[in-house]
């Protein structure tokens, strides 16, 4: 996909793009998908009450696993994906208690 602009974005779409930006083969990640609807609660899940997320499940997993395993700030891996750097930052937030400890990401405290 491209955005407005004209810039290729990281989509779980592409499978190409999951093992550079997560260390993982795509069968593992998706394995990792389904963890993360096991163990999220309805702030995490598509098709939630209210405003919805502005990427699909799949890319917001592998937003927060690129974001932990490359050195990327928040303002750069935003646009990345297509989103604010603050919307980058409200689904690395509302992943870590879901996400944390299965993907061996920092642990909060």
């Amino acid at each position: 996909m491209v955005d407005h602009a004209g810039v290729q974005l990281i989509l779980a779409a592409r499978r190409e793009w999951i093992f550079p930006f997560t260390g993982l083969q795509p069968v593992q990640f998706r394995r990792l998908v389904r963890l993360v609807i096991e163990r999220g609660d309805d702030a995490i899940a598509d098709g939630r009450p209210g405003r919805q997320w502005s990427l699909d499940l799949a890319d917001r997993v592998l937003l927060v696993a690129a974001y932990w395993r490359t050195n990327l700030t928040m303002r750069q891996i935003g646009p990345l994906f297509g989103v604010s750097h603050s919307a980058a930052h409200r689904v690395i937030e509302h992943f870590r208690p879901a996400a944390g400890p299965v993907s061996g990401g920092p642990a909060s405290g």
